[in-house]
C-alpha cells in the first residue's frame, strides 16, 4: 500500500518506519524541515531498540521523509495523523496538532482516501475530523474516518507495533475497516473492528487501567513500609490469580511518560464533558504524585539533611530504554533535593542530553560510580540493566556512606545487607530471613 505519516514523533516514526519494513510505500511527514533533514541522513531524534536499524534497512527505498503534505497526500491511498496531542488546560486534551492537520489534508484531496487517527485523541475526535473535511476538502470529497489507537510502550515499540497483543480499528463503514486491517493481516495478530468512538475509549480505557493497576500497588507498598510486609512478595502471591496477574503492578515512584499521565487526566475530562464525574481516576493522578514524596521521605530518613551532602542519582529517563524525560520523577525528585542543599551526581545510559535542559545544578557523570563517587547515598530512579548488574564492591569502595535508596525494588534488601550496604525500598518493610 502507499502510505502517509503525518508527524515523525514517537508514535508517528515508529508506525511509518514499521509499515515500511512490512512492504509498504510510506511517506513520513513533517513541519520541522531541521528533523527531516536529518531523518534522510538516517540521523534518528529518539532512542528506540531496533528503530535504527529499520530506517537503515528502509530509508530512501520504501521509507522516505517529506515536509511536503500535498504530494504525500496525492500519492497515498491511507493517510495516518500521528502528531503530537499534549495535555492542555485542567487535563483537556489539546487537539490543536489534529485540526492542523486535517485541514492540510482536506485542501490536498484529490480522489478517495482513508484518514486514520494514530495520535491519542478525546472521544469524537473522528467526526470532528469528518467534519473539518467536509468544510475544508473539495465539495463533496470521497473519504472515510478511521481510529487506530496505538499501544505502543517505549523502549519496546518496534515489537509491540510488529507483535501486538491486539489490533483495535474503529470505522462507520465497514469496508474503510477492512483496507486499514490489511496493512496488520501480515502479523497473524487479533484484529478487532469496532465503531469509531468505541475504539477511541478502548484507549484512554486501557491506559487509565494500567495506570489504576500501579497506583494499586503503590498503595499496597505504603501500607507494607508501616505493617512490616514486602511488597514484593505480596505482589508475587497477587499475580498467580490468573484474575489479576502481575504486569503493572511493580510498586516504586508511579508512572510517567507521555501516555499514562496524560490519558488518565483526558478521560477525566472526557467524563466531565459528558456529565459523569470520575471518583477513582482523580485519585490515581494523586497517588502517583504522592510517591515522589514518599521516596524523598526516604532519602531525608536514611541521610538526615541533604544539606552539603553528596547524592547519585542513578537514571533520569521516566522508565529503561528511552531517552524520554516527559513526566519522569527525576523531574520532581532532583529540584527538590537541589533546593535543599544538595550536591547531585547523576548518569543515565540513554538519557542525559535529553536531561540537561531540565537539570543545570547537577553534575553529569560517565558512568554510575562516577556518579557515586564520595556519594552520601545512591538513589535508584529508573532500573536500567547497567544498575540492576552493578559490582557491589566496587561500589562499596566508591561512595562515602553505603546508602541505597532503591526507588524500583530492583535490589533485594536482605542479600544487600549481607553486602554491608543500608538498603530503603518502596514497601520492602520486612527484612526477616527464613531459616
Amino acid at each position: 500500500m502507499k502510505i502517509a505519516v503525518v508527524g515523525t514523533g514517537y508514535v508517528g516514526l515508529v508506525t511509518g518506519c514499521c509499515f515500511a519494513d512490512l512492504g509498504n510505500e510510506v511517506t513520513c511527514v513533517d513541519v520541522n524541515h531541521k528533523k527531516v533533514e536529518e531523518l534522510r541522513k538516517g540521523v534518528i531524534p529518539i532512542y528506540e531498540p531496533g528503530l535504527e536499524e529499520i530506517i537503515k534497512r528502509n530509508r530512501n527505498q520504501r521509507l522516505t521523509f517529506t515536509t511536503d503534505l500535498k504530494k504525500a497526500v496525492e500519492t497515498s491511498e491511507l493517510i495516518f495523523i500521528a502528531v503530537n496531542t499534549p495535555q492542555g488546560k485542567n487535563g483537556d486534551v489539546d487537539i490543536t496538532n489534529v485540526k492542523a492537520v486535517a485541514k492540510g489534508i482536506a485542501r490536498h484531496l484529490n480522489g478517495y482516501k482513508i484518514i486514520i487517527n494514530k495520535s491519542t485523541v478525546p472521544i469524537g475526535m473522528g467526526d470532528i475530523v469528518t467534519q473539518i473535511i467536509q468544510k475544508h476538502g473539495p465539495k463533496n470529497a470521497s473519504f472515510d474516518v478511521v481510529s487506530n489507537p496505538e499501544f505502543l510502550r517505549e523502549g519496546s515499540a518496534v515489537t509491540d507495533l510488529l507483535k501486538p497483543e491486539r489490533v483495535v480499528i474503529g470505522a462507520s463503514r465497514l469496508s474503510a475497516a477492512k483496507k486499514v486491517s490489511e496493512i496488520y493481516e501480515p502479523l497473524h495478530r487479533p484484529i478487532l473492528i469496532t465503531d469509531l468512538k468505541s475504539a477511541e475509549m478502548i484507549k484512554y480505557a486501557s491506559n487509565a487501567f494500567l495506570a489504576m493497576k500501579i497506583s494499586f500497588a503503590n498503595e499496597i507498598a505504603n501500607l507494607c513500609d508501616k505493617a512490616g510486609a514486602d511488597i514484593v512478595q505480596v505482589v508475587k502471591g497477587m499475580s498467580y490469580d490468573t484474575r489479576i496477574g502481575g504486569q503493572f503492578l511493580n510498586a516504586g515512584l508511579g508512572f510517567g511518560g507521555s501516555c499514562f499521565p496524560k490519558d488518565v487526566a483526558g478521560l477525566v475530562q472526557i467524563g466531565k464533558k459528558n456529565g459523569y464525574k470520575f471518583r477513582l481516576l482523580p485519585e490515581v493522578l494523586e497517588i502517583n504524585q504522592d510517591q515522589r514524596k514518599e521516596f524523598l521521605k526516604k532519602v531525608y530518613r536514611a541521610v538526615g539533611s541533604v544539606k552539603g551532602k553528596t547524592l547519585a542519582v542513578w537514571g533520569l529517563a521516566f522508565k529503561p530504554n528511552t531517552d524520554d524525560m516527559r513526566e519522569a520523577p527525576s523531574l520532581t525528585i532532583i529540584p527538590a533535593l537541589t533546593a535543599k542543599g544538595a550536591k547531585v551526581r547523576v548518569y543515565d545510559p540513554v538519557a542525559m542530553p535529553a536531561a540537561k535542559p531540565y537539570f543545570k545544578k547537577v553534575t553529569y557523570c560517565k558512568d554510575p560510580y562516577e556518579a557515586a563517587k564520595g556519594a552520601d547515598a545512591v538513589l535508584l530512579l529508573t532500573e536500567w540493566n547497567e544498575f540492576v548488574q552493578v559490582d557491589f564492591q566496587k561500589l562499596k569502595k566508591t561512595v562515602r556512606r553505603p546508602i541505597v535508596v532503591d526507588g524500583r525494588n530492583v535490589y533485594d534488601p536482605v542479600h544487600m545487607a549481607e553486602l554491608g550496604f543500608v538498603h530503603h525500598g518502596m514497601g520492602r518493610g520486612s527484612k526477616t530471613v527464613l531459616l
